[in-house]
């Protein structure tokens, strides 16, 4: 899967705050964020496509994404508005519960006015676009007409689009809105990196074989079915193949796990590798995530994926 040009990942990076018994610690975090994160450390070009404010919180986030080797110059910043927030709980098995406040964030006008027209200029020009249901879920209905219309753009142009989706009820207003969202956009997918719980909620489907049907009954190309700890469903040219995950024995945090395993995946395909191989790759990352707090891992944990 050949793409000259750079990756953009579009979507919100929020401020996390992880509770602790010794107090709060604060990072940032999102999902298409953490994925843009582990692809740049993986050697892809990536740029983040967001919206934040001109605050000091924000500038500190930017830094931090910069730090990373995350492309950063079209990132709008809009005057007067703050960044989302959220917490995290996790339990003694390491699942985690979510804790939000963003209604007012900056991501959410993203692709309003003049910074709407420079992201979808920065859409247009990529060679790939990555973003998810959570992407969806923060725009209105006219932003996300604009998003399809810029990822249709890309296309004609030559460049792919991937798709998470990543359903979260709280952020829609009911499951109707969320399904339409969603396949509008999946009629512009040419890679569709679902979770199998999410696919089950929002649409009901009873196996990661209905939701691969289903996905590739929309036009999407090639499907990754994450389950979790369990096998992955890969489909692509007409062949599926069930790739087992990395068995994990000190599970800390599966938080961003899903991400991981997405830009592992696709640095992978990037790299030429088959889509079963790149799944393995996508298990090796999101196996070193879990085992770490927090959905960005540290630099030297990082696993080799070949």
């Amino acid at each position: 899967m050949a793409v000259q040009k750079r990756v953009v990942s579009i979507g919100e990076c929020m401020i996390e705050l992880r509770d602790r018994s010794d107090g709060l610690t604060r990072a940032f975090g999102g999902d298409t964020l953490n994925t843009a994160v582990y692809l740049a450390r993986l050697g892809v070009r990536t740029g983040y496509l967001t919206a934040m404010g001109d605050d000091p919180y924000s500038a500190e986030t930017l830094a931090a994404w910069q730090a990373e080797g995350v492309e950063c110059g079209d990132v709008a910043i809009l005057p007067g508005r703050m960044p989302g927030l959220y917490a995290i709980k996790t339990d003694p098995s390491g699942e985690r519960s979510f804790y939000y406040w963003r209604s007012a964030a900056a991501a959410r006008d993203m692709l309003k006015g003049a910074a709407g027209a420079a992201i979808e200029a920065a859409i247009e020009s990529a060679g790939l676009a990555y973003l998810s249901g959570i992407t969806l879920s923060i725009l209105d209905a006219d932003s996300r007409a604009r998003l399809n219309a810029a990822l249709d753009r890309l296309r004609a142009a030559g460049g792919r689009v991937v798709f998470d989706g990543n359903y979260r009820p709280r952020n829609w207003p009911d499951e109707n809105t969320a399904r339409a969202a969603v396949e509008e956009t999946l009629s512009r997918v040419d890679i569709a990196l679902p979770t199998f719980e999410d696919e089950q909620a929002l649409f009901g489907d009873a196996s990661p074989s209905d939701t691969v049907e289903r996905l590739s009954g929309l036009g999407v190309a090639e499907i990754a079915v994450k389950c979790g700890g369990k096998p992955v469903l890969v489909a692509a040219a007409g062949r599926q193949w069930v790739v087992p995950a990395v068995p994990v024995e000190s599970m800390i945090d599966t938080t961003a796990a899903g991400d991981a395993f997405n830009a592992g995946y696709l640095a992978a395909r990037l790299a030429g590798a088959e889509p079963a191989p790149a799944a393995e790759s996508g298990h090796r990352l999101a196996a070193a995530v879990i085992r770490h707090p927090g959905a960005i891992i540290p630099r030297d944990a990082m696993p080799s994926l070949t």
